[in-house]
């Protein structure tokens, strides 16, 4: 089943921009597939959770030194309505997450953007269609998270108002500007409110764009304030965000939530050995 949020947001829009203002914004908005837990009503497109299918073959990702990962959610591909979105995910085949979590070490290692030799603590695989593949056994001292089924509709997403789009569409911005106004912003984050699990779309952050931090690393790491920062996150788009759960047992930190950003191009070839992580928590 799937519908569109877009009407909700063109009404803010109208209501709290002017007229110029409100058309320029609304073209910065991007779909998504915003995952809900499936009803009996719903055909499930994937599940946070439970035990992966993975390759013949294919060992349990881990984190060297560390451990294995945990599986945070799969989707299968097919069954995504993901016409209406404007990445390039594949049409077939099966994406699964894994994250280091921090279950086995009580939280002493941590996957870090900035820190190159933490980042196979989150993976992304990709089964394609047809490959013969096997239900994985749970690692020693790791049991699943339960299983959530997810179902799939499409939901138009707004950016955050300090992403650096938003910027390239409206600078120089003075201090007051409408789209930074107290009454709008709140009204937008109304109706992202609630456990969000996406695909595509423009990333929620808890904290700030999540954006800034991959394109820091991918550019060695430089100040904060570098330019360059800005203009590297423009090349990045969100894959997939995971929230804290309850019904999946999942809680990132103090209510965070998972990130994994790609650059099209890479997305387009099914390079997700490129995908890059983050998280944020509050």
């Amino acid at each position: 089943m799937t519908h569109s949020t877009a009407d909700p947001l063109h009404a803010l829009a109208h209501e709290h921009l002017p007229d110029g203002i409100a058309a320029r914004w609304l073209g910065l908005l991007r779909p998504s597939l915003r995952l809900e837990r499936a009803t009996d009503a719903d055909t499930p497109v994937g599940r946070l959770g439970g035990l992966p299918e993975l390759p013949e073959g294919v060992e349990w990702p881990v984190w060297e030194g560390h451990g294995p990962l945990s599986l945070v959610a799969s989707v299968d591909c097919a069954a995504l309505p993901a016409a209406g979105l404007d990445i390039p995910l594949p049409t077939d085949g099966t994406l699964a997450f894994f994250h280091f979590d921090g279950r086995l070490d009580d939280g002493a290692a941590v996957v870090a953007s900035d820190d190159p030799d933490s980042w196979s603590g989150a993976r992304v695989v990709y089964v394609p269609a047809g490959t013969p593949v096997t239900r994985a056994a749970a690692p020693e001292g790791l049991p699943p998270y339960p299983e959530v089924p997810l179902a799939a509709r499409l939901e138009t997403t707004a950016p955050y108002p300090w992403h650096p789009v938003v910027y390239r569409e409206f600078a120089p911005m003075p201090d007051d500007h409408p789209v930074w106004g107290e009454e709008f912003r709140e009204a937008v984050d109304e109706l992202t409110a609630g456990t969000e699990h996406r695909l595509g779309g423009h990333a929620t952050p808890v904290q700030d764009e999540v954006e800034a931090a991959v394109a820091r690393h991918a550019l060695g790491c430089p100040p904060w304030n570098d330019p360059r920062i800005g203009q590297e996150a423009l090349r990045w788009v969100l894959l997939a965000q995971f929230d804290s759960d309850d019904d999946a047992g999942m809680m990132w930190g103090d209510a965070g939530a998972l990130y994994w950003l790609m650059r099209p191009e890479d997305l387009a070839l099914r390079r997700f050995d490129r995908a890059r992580f983050t998280w944020q928590c509050g």
